[in-house]
């Protein structure tokens, strides 16, 4: 359980806090107090976190604790996962667009390399979406399956499509089956 405050502090330091709460998916039982999982990391986290709020004139204090009612310990668990789960939705939610407008830009005979460039960064920005939630996803919320098959299943679309692209682009039919090789020539 962790409690800041950064009353007295400047006003970036409660930004700070919030942000890297937030990252590490605390789970906020009121205003200023949080629970997160004892994971070594994470409390490495919070130490760093907690030494930088004291430094800037904050007060935060950190308390282990044990659940008393096991019941108590799975809502808890449940809430943290309704979070994750609320953050892989909105990957599913985002996620279609790329697809379909690889499938448009292929309808479109528009399969171009600039075209899987574009795409290859946003799956890039998917995954590192992906994984900055796994990271604080510490009880594996149920929506973590489907959110990584669905960007799985992009990766496929754009793989598909640059295919397509280098079709489109070879400079011959010979190109077009397979694509060539580079060899190193050794000197001799």
């Amino acid at each position: 359980m962790i409690s800041i405050s950064t009353a007295g502090a400047a006003g970036t330091l409660r930004v700070r806090v919030w942000r890297k709460l937030r990252s590490l998916g605390a789970l906020y039982l009121q205003q200023s107090v949080c629970l997160l999982p004892a994971d070594d990391e994470v409390v490495r986290q919070v130490r760093r976190l907690v030494d930088r709020v004291r430094h800037q004139g904050g007060t935060a204090r950190v308390l282990r604790m044990r659940f008393t009612e096991p019941a108590e310990e799975q809502a808890v668990v449940a809430e943290m996962n309704a979070a994750r789960d609320a953050e892989y939705a909105e990957v599913l939610d985002r996620l279609p667009a790329l697809r379909q407008e690889l499938a448009q830009e292929r309808a479109r005979g528009r399969a171009t390399y600039a075209e899987v460039e574009e795409s290859e960064a946003d799956l890039a920005r998917f995954r590192t979406w992906l994984t900055k939630i796994a990271a604080r996803d510490y009880f594996d919320a149920p929506g973590g399956r489907a959110a990584r098959d669905a960007v799985d299943e992009a990766a496929a679309d754009l793989a598909a499509f640059e295919q397509a692209a280098f079709q489109a682009e070879a400079p011959d039919p010979v190109a077009r089956r397979s694509p060539r090789r580079l060899r190193a020539v050794a000197d001799s």
